[in-house]
C-alpha cells in the first residue's frame, strides 16, 4: 500500500513539474494582424487572361512584423513577397496573382509566414475561370457596369490581338481590346 502511495505521489508531483515548465502559449498570427478579407472571389474570369488581388494586412500588435515568407497552395497563384517589416498599427499590400491557365472553377490557399509564429494565416482566392465562347456569352447577358465583382481586382491583359482582355483603373472596369 505504501509504494502505491509513494508511486502515485512521485506522479503527481511530477506533472506539476511538468505543467510549470510548459512554455507560454505562442501568440497566432491572428492575433498579430488583421486581413481586409479573409477571402477574395474574383467572379467568372477569361481564360488566358492572369487576374490581381491585394490583401490588406494591418499589424495590430505592439511590435514590428517580419513576414518570413508568403506562398500559395498550387503554382498557378503568386503571391509577391513582403521585404519590409510591418510597423504596429501599419497597413501593406499583399499582391497575389491567379494565372487563369485553366478553364473551371478554382479555390487556392495563400499562406503568410510571420517570424516567430508556428502557423502561417491563410486567406483565399476564387473564382470561375471560362473559355473565351462561355465568356463572351456572359457578359452579353450581364448587365453593364457590373463585370467586376470588386474594386480590388486587376485583370492583366494578355498579348493575344484577337481575345478581349479586362483591365481596371482604381474604380471603373473597362472592356476593351487588345491592340
Amino acid at each position: 500500500m505504501k509504494k502505491i502511495f509513494l508511486a502515485a505521489t512521485a506522479f503527481v508531483f511530477s506533472l506539476a513539474t511538468f505543467a510549470q515548465t510548459t512554455p507560454a502559449a505562442q501568440p497566432k498570427a491572428e492575433d498579430l494582424i488583421k486581413v481586409n478579407v479573409e477571402k477574395h472571389d474574383f467572379g467568372k474570369i477569361l481564360q488566358g487572361t492572369p487576374v490581381t488581388y491585394s490583401f490588406e494586412i494591418k499589424n495590430v500588435s505592439e511590435k514590428p512584423l517580419v513576414v518570413e515568407n508568403t506562398w500559395a497552395s498550387c503554382g498557378c497563384t503568386t503571391p509577391e513577397k513582403i521585404v519590409d517589416p510591418i510597423l504596429p498599427g501599419k497597413t501593406v499590400s499583399l499582391k497575389v496573382q491567379y494565372n487563369a491557365a485553366a478553364a473551371a472553377p478554382f479555390s487556392k490557399d495563400v499562406f503568410i509566414k510571420l517570424a516567430g509564429i508556428d502557423q502561417p494565416k491563410t486567406v483565399q482566392i476564387s473564382g470561375e475561370v471560362l473559355t473565351a465562347e462561355a465568356y463572351d456569352a456572359y457578359m452579353k447577358d450581364k448587365k453593364p457596369g457590373t463585370e467586376m465583382p470588386a474594386a480590388n481586382n486587376t485583370r492583366v491583359p494578355t498579348t493575344s490581338p484577337s481575345s478581349p482582355s479586362i483591365s481596371t483603373n482604381s474604380s471603373q472596369p473597362k472592356l476593351s481590346k487588345n491592340q
